[in-house]
């Protein structure tokens, strides 16, 4: 079933009238009738099953079904920040990585980032990755669409990390050394609703400098298994780890 967001807190009403983009999408995209039923998704994380009540040529209206009960969010807010790699590689992250549950993503310019931005082109990259995520959002159910900041300077993410509660770099060298126990620790630590930073380089890696200025504001370096993953990769291993840790293994406690 298709799910609209709707950038407004859920109030019980009689009805609910869809916007333009959505009234398009419904009528001219999915030629949805009178009768079709969609989720709409409120930015509370409050979700209801709509049915479509009446279509006029400049107006959909829409009446309450259902609420949708079963919590899709993971319990714990996971932000990954990208050091800006090459070539479409941020839009597949972002895709995926919002299918899994990502809550926000920040890309930077790290040191051994290749390509480089300007305001107009970072503005235009993040309208498309906000889209990217909208849609990503939409076709896996979840119940917000993660937020997407992209900087133009190094140390507006360390500004940026002071927010967290927990931050974690990803590091090569610690999986190379066999360091494979940090990971699951941060997950230990972490409470629900706290909020965690995990940082991954682009394809040259993190260097040795912003291991050291990460680990001043409290970062701990982590390996992500015995084998070295890609730049596009690497944020999928810890939300698919993290969504076994709290979604199936504390589930069964």
């Amino acid at each position: 079933m298709q799910r609209y967001f709707v950038d407004t807190p859920y109030q019980v009403q009689e009805s609910y009238q869809a916007t333009k983009e959505m009234y398009h999408h419904m009528v001219h995209v999915m030629r949805m009738k009178v009768g079709s039923q969609v989720y709409l998704a409120f930015n509370d994380q409050q979700v209801i099953m709509a049915q479509i009540s009446e279509i006029t040529p400049d107006t959909l209206t829409l009446v309450e079904v259902a609420k949708e009960e079963q919590a899709k969010e993971l319990p714990v807010h996971i932000t990954i920040a990208s050091g800006y790699p090459k070539g479409d590689k941020l839009e597949w992250i972002v895709q995926k990585a919002t299918e899994l549950g990502m809550a926000e993503l920040i890309g930077f310019p790290a040191a051994s980032s290749v390509v480089k931005w300007n305001d107009k082109k970072l503005a235009k990259k993040q309208e498309r990755l906000e889209k990217i995520a909208q849609e990503a959002a939409e076709q896996s159910h979840r119940q917000v669409v993660p937020k997407i900041e992209l900087l133009e300077r190094f140390a507006d993410l360390l500004k940026r990390a002071a927010e967290y509660d927990h931050i974690v770099i990803a590091y090569e060298e610690s999986a190379k050394q066999g360091e494979d126990s940090q990971l699951v620790k941060v997950f230990q630590q972490l409470a629900p609703n706290e909020k965690l930073l995990a940082i991954f380089g682009p394809e040259g890696g993190i260097t040795p400098t912003e291991i050291e200025q990460f680990k001043q504001l409290g970062g701990k370096c982590c390996g992500l298994g015995p084998r070295i993953l890609r730049t596009e990769t690497a944020p999928l291993y810890l939300l698919a780890s993290s969504s076994f840790f709290f979604e199936l293994i504390n589930q069964e406690k």
